[in-house]
C-alpha cells in the first residue's frame, strides 16, 4: 500500500523545513485541528526504494547564476579527485530533485543537488552531501553525513545517521570536515572498483523510512 507522509505528525520546525515559511502558515489551522482530531494530512508520498532516472547531459541550472554555481561547484569535486557517476533525477519529499553523482576514494558517496523549479528561487542553490558507511557501529551509528545545507532536513532523519552541517564551507573545507567526522568514529567502509553510488544513499534512505515509521509519520495515502 503507497505510503504518505503525515504532515500533522510532524514538528513544526519540520513542517517549516519541508514546506517553507509561508505554505506553513496556510496549512496551520488545518493541521492544529487534524492534530486535536486525531486526523492525518497527508503530503508528499514516501517509496521504499529510490528510483534515480539517468539524465543526458545538457546545461544545467534554471538561471545564469545557478548554472555558475553548479558549473563551479562540479570543478572543485573534480579537483579532489571526485568520479562523476551521471546525473539524475530523483523524486523526493523535497523540491531539490536533480542529483549529480560522484564517488570519492576510498569511502566517499558525494551528490551535488538543486532544483530548478520556479518555486525553489531562494532553495534551489547546488547542496553537497557527502555520505560514508562505518566500518563498525561501536559508536551506536551507522554511517556519517555531512551537508552544506543550510536548513537541517526534515523529518530528522534516522537517529543511526550522524549528521553534520556546514552550510558556509567551501568543497575542500566540507570533504575536510567529514573526513574528520568519520575519523571520530573508526573507519569507514572502502568503495568497491565498481560502487555503485545508488547503493549507499539507498540504505540511507532506508534508515530514514524505518525512524519515520516509527515515529507514526508515515499514513497509507
Amino acid at each position: 500500500m503507497p505510503r504518505c507522509l503525515n504532515l500533522a505528525a510532524l514538528t513544526d520546525e519540520e513542517l517549516q523545513q519541508l514546506v517553507g515559511p509561508e505554505r506553513a502558515v496556510g496549512l496551520l489551522a488545518d493541521i492544529s485541528r487534524a492534530r486535536l482530531e486525531g486526523r492525518a494530512v497527508t503530503g508528499p508520498g514516501v517509496t521504499d526504494a529510490l528510483s534515480p532516472q539517468l539524465l543526458e547531459d545538457r546545461a544545467w541550472g534554471a538561471t545564469p547564476e545557478q548554472s555558475r554555481a553548479i558549473t563551479a561547484t562540479h570543478a572543485d569535486l573534480l579537483a579532489l579527485g571526485a568520479a562523476p557517476q551521471g546525473t539524475f533525477y530523483l523524486p523526493g519529499l523535497s523540491e531539490v530533485r536533480h542529483v549529480r553523482a560522484y564517488t570519492l576514494e576510498p569511502d566517499m558517496t558525494v551528490t551535488l543537488r538543486w532544483s530548478e523549479t520556479p518555486e525553489s528561487a531562494q532553495t534551489g542553490w547546488p547542496v553537497v552531501q557527502v555520505l560514508t558507511w562505518l566500518r563498525d557501529r561501536a559508536s551506536g551509528f551507522a554511517c556519517v553525513l555531512t551537508s552544506g545545507a543550510p536548513q537541517a532536513p526534515a523529518p530528522a532523519l534516522s537517529e543511526e545517521i550522524d549528521v553534520h552541517r556546514h552550510a558556509d564551507a567551501s568543497v575542500p573545507e566540507l570533504i575536510a570536515f567529514h573526513r574528520a567526522h568519520v575519523v571520530r568514529h573508526g573507519r569507514g567502509q572502502k568503495l568497491p572498483v565498481d560502487a555503485d553510488w545508488t547503493r549507499p544513499w539507498q540504505a540511507v534512505h532506508t534508515l530514514n523510512v524505518s525512524a519515520w515509521a516509527r515515529r507514526g509519520l508515515l499514513v497509507e495515502c
